[in-house]
């Protein structure tokens, strides 16, 4: 059972049910900008709208492409399909039903709405379903083919920047691990949302986290990685290793590699 956690916590705990790993968001494809929504999301909206004042190319800021990069169907297939992910937010979500029964829901990040369609499964008297990118429009079709257009409310926006219509959520679900454990950065979020919705003694799932750390040499990759810089056909290009060795590198390592 989740450990119930408060918004005066001194010690902030968010747990993953799975140790699932999900792939970094696919190579930004050149496509239109998406909406600015800071400017257009309407202060306390009981039906939110998606503006269609699209920002120029000089206002689109990294942080616009990391969440139109989640617009592709692909990485939301690689997560559905990940079934030790999904599986465990499932059964995580409907084997709790006496959590869930007759509370209202914060879904951070929402993408597809599968986390969504569970907590109504599981008794929630309303989800409030958040995300930045376009894929909420897919979104919005898949709950109203699955019966859960009033049940679930979708809401396009930064979690920092829109507001709910209720002053307050009972529950807030995400799905906001990444490589490490923090890659993507939306924990902040996360803990963004808390600290504006979430009712004293509210419960967040997940809400513990473990990371495990450890050390390794591997002069293969070094060499194809790091030491390929220093001569390139024959060229110089140190000036590229030197921010090379500065950049984190994911891979899968054999669990039979014999630890140092």
């Amino acid at each position: 059972m989740p450990t119930k956690v408060g918004k005066n916590d001194d010690e902030t705990s968010l747990s993953s049910p799975t140790a699932s790993r999900k792939r970094p968001p696919p190579p930004i494809a050149f496509e239109p900008p998406v909406p600015d929504l800071k400017s257009t999301t309407p202060a306390a909206p009981k039906n939110p709208t998606i503006s269609s004042e699209i920002p120029s190319a000089e206002e689109h800021t990294s942080r616009d492409y990391y969440f139109d990069s989640y617009a592709h169907h692909a990485i939301h297939e690689e997560m559905l399909k990940d079934e030790v992910r999904t599986k465990t937010y499932q059964a995580a979500i409907l084997q709790n039903p006496h959590l869930f029964k007759d509370k209202v829901v914060m879904d951070v990040g929402c993408g597809t709405g599968i986390l969504s369609m569970f907590a109504v499964q599981a008794g929630a008297k309303h989800v409030f379903a958040v995300d930045c990118s376009s894929i909420i429009e897919q979104a919005k079709q898949i709950i109203a083919k699955n019966g859960f257009e009033t049940s679930i409310t979708l809401i396009r926006g930064k979690v920092e920047e829109i507001e709910l219509p209720v002053p307050q959520v009972d529950i807030i679900i995400s799905e906001w691990m990444g490589y490490c454990l923090l890659y993507e950065s939306m924990l902040d979020t996360v803990l963004y949302a808390r600290d504006k919705w979430l009712v004293p003694n509210g419960i967040i799932f997940p809400d513990k986290a473990v990371m495990y750390v450890c050390a390794l040499e591997d002069a293969q990759v070094k060499n194809e990685r790091i030491d390929f810089w220093d001569n390139v056909y024959g060229f110089d290009m140190t000036a590229i290793k030197d921010v090379a060795i500065r950049e984190p590198v994911v891979d899968v390592v054999d669990s039979r590699v014999s630890p140092c």
